[in-house]
């Protein structure tokens, strides 16, 4: 988009991308025009996502709860271990968690205040967050809404909705690029079977609405290159994405049973007293977020699904959570020793518990340490990995079975650093609860997570050659001349890769390169390449051996997965006098050459 300008249709490696709507990558795109291309510019958006969910579910905790609620809040949105982990990618759900959250917090604050702009504001935002992940977003929306509304009454008032000028503004922000996208993406016939071909190819309104949208719900998407959790993995997973906050969960649980006699008090009032106005917005509020995540997770539990697929609900639990925390604090503080007795008593289990899951985990942490103590350190971790082909590697994270004693020993200092924050951390935040302190006790809960999720950064980085590419890239540019900076291409060095483009995605972007694909007609490339303006880059095996060792050079990239098969290929080159060059090994990737290197 940055190069060419055209920000209705997307590609990818010269072919059109039509599965995902275009806002992420539309704020790419202008950061890549304002910052340049790189990482930073890449990532900024989800960094700002993240920091504008933590503001919001302040602004909203701290109007339904109370100033302690409204911090613990903002720190559980930044110091959770789902959301650091599922923006260290580029995937849009923190930037559809915001518009969405903030579309609910319009809807309710507008409908209580009698402010239609916040009404306005929730079709705007629930606009934005289609653009941002497609149809997903009016549905969990609606799931939510649409219950609240029969549940307070609120739904007798439906001018106060805007219904027709709401509905109106949606679709001036929504419809536009859908419109155009289908315009510029035509039917060119039908496929043959379930499989396009050269002779047809659905445009994108069956693609995107039906495809992606539809079948990929039923599990009848093509192509099928996705996998769904076991259920038990699919719930007990999120007491790991939301960690550590989520071992406040049974608190949250049992304030609100405890408080079942209030939960339909006031739902159908809007009270101009202060005291009681924000008691009823606070009722409110649970059971907005309450009815909007338990869709979410009920939604995806039948459905297809990946670990992250919940994101947009962890926003809410959090909240939910965070207040429960504040709550049993604010009780445990006050002058009635029953009440106070219970309450801790309860706050002191949770920390004892957290210190029993920190020890444990330290223990096993400093087992694997020391099962690696004489192995040497390895800068590539993921060249050590086991590949167990755990879930055929179709769950994001898959490869943290791979993980082996010589592994370890290339992750010893964030190793030791997550032991040492899992060890003492809970124990200090222990040792605070029990004298009373309750506020350094979840803060130090919170800077134990912090610690932990430094050493997280460290280790994703030592798994850099396996979650990305850009060392070969470097290679590449190092080799042909080239800077590296887009439109500075030196040499006409042809770039090949085995499989799908996701197997080396970031040396496409960091070389400038347009890539030839063997056997890479696959994933979210299949259906953009029967378009009639596809580029011929999808070749086979006959054709790789026909092009090697011709000029201009060729670099070709290589997954373990298909690395026997190549070097067989590439044997029947060296017969035919060809040069087969090794030029560099990368974790599960390895790269090629056809021509000498330079000295």
């Amino acid at each position: 988009m940055a190069l060419t300008g055209d920000f209705v249709t997307m590609y990818v490696n010269g072919v059109r991308y039509l599965e995902k709507p275009p806002l992420p990558y539309w704020l790419i795109a202008v950061d890549y025009r304002i910052f340049g291309f790189n990482v930073f510019s890449t990532h900024l958006p989800l960094t700002l996502g993240v920091l504008a969910l933590a503001i919001l579910v302040w602004v909203w905790a701290r109007r339904a709860f109370d100033d302690r609620a409204a911090f613990y809040s903002a720190l559980a949105i930044i110091t959770t271990l789902g959301i650091f982990i599922y923006t260290r990618f580029l995937i849009p759900e923190v930037l559809l968690s915001f518009w969405l959250a903030l579309a609910l917090y319009g809807l309710l604050t507008g409908l209580e205040d009698s402010r239609p702009r916040r009404i306005y504001l929730a079709w705007a935002a629930v606009a934005l967050a289609t653009l941002t992940k497609g149809l997903i977003a009016p549905v969990f929306f609606a799931a939510a809404v649409v219950p609240y509304l029969v549940l307070t009454g609120d739904w007798r008032l439906l001018r106060r909705l805007r219904p027709v000028s709401g509905l109106a503004l949606f679709l001036l922000i929504a419809a536009p690029w859908h419109i155009l996208a289908g315009l510029a993406n035509p039917d060119h016939g039908h496929p043959v079977g379930n499989v396009p071909s050269a002779a047809g190819v659905h445009g994108f309104f069956y693609f995107y609405f039906i495809n992606e949208h539809v079948l990929r719900f039923l599990g009848r998407r093509f192509p099928h290159d996705y996998n769904k959790q076991a259920s038990w993995i699919y719930w007990l997973g999120h007491l790991v994405w939301l960690f550590p906050w989520s071992l406040y969960v049974p608190l949250a649980f049992s304030h609100l049973w405890r408080s079942r006699h209030t939960w339909f008090a006031g739902l159908r009032s809007h009270s101009r007293i202060p005291e009681i106005a924000r008691e009823e917005f606070r009722r409110k509020t649970i059971w907005l977020l309450g009815l909007y995540a338990s869709f979410i997770l009920i939604f995806f539990s039948v459905s297809t699904n990946q670990e992250y697929y919940t994101f947009p609900s962890w926003f809410a639990l959090l909240l939910l959570i965070a207040s429960a925390v504040a709550g049993y604090e604010e009780n445990a503080e006050q002058p009635n020793p029953d009440l106070k007795k219970k309450t801790r008593d309860s706050l002191i289990g949770v920390h004892t518990l957290l210190t029993v899951v920190g020890i444990a985990a330290a223990t096993a942490l400093g087992v694997a340490l020391w099962e690696s103590r004489k192995l040497p350190y390895v800068a590539d971790v993921g060249s050590v990995l086991a590949h167990r082909n755990v879930a055929g590697y179709s769950l994001s994270m898959s490869h943290l079975f791979d993980l082996t004693s010589a592994a370890f020993a290339g992750l010893r200092l964030p190793s030791v650093l997550a032991a040492l924050g899992l060890l003492l951390g809970p124990a200090i935040a222990l040792t605070f609860r029990r004298r009373n302190l309750h506020v350094a006790a979840t803060i130090s809960v919170a800077l134990t997570s912090a610690v932990f999720l430094i050493a997280a950064h460290i280790a994703l980085a030592r798994f850099g050659g396996m979650l990305g590419s850009r060392p070969l890239a470097d290679t590449i540019n190092r080799i042909s001349g080239d800077a590296g900076r887009f439109g500075s291409l030196q040499s006409d060095a042809q770039l090949i890769l085995y499989g799908d483009q996701g197997n080396a995605s970031s040396v496409i972007f960091y070389t400038q390169r347009q890539a030839l694909l063997i056997n890479g007609r696959s994933s979210s490339m299949i259906w953009g390449s029967w378009y009639p303006d596809a580029p011929h880059i999808f070749l086979d095996d006959a054709d790789l051996l026909r092009i090697w060792g011709t000029v201009p050079r060729h670099y070709l990239i290589v997954t373990s997965d298909d690395r026997d098969h190549v070097d067989t290929l590439l044997a029947q080159a060296k017969k035919r006098g060809c040069l087969v060059i090794q030029v560099q090994e990368l974790a599960d990737k390895v790269l090629y050459s056809d021509e000498p290197l330079p000295q």
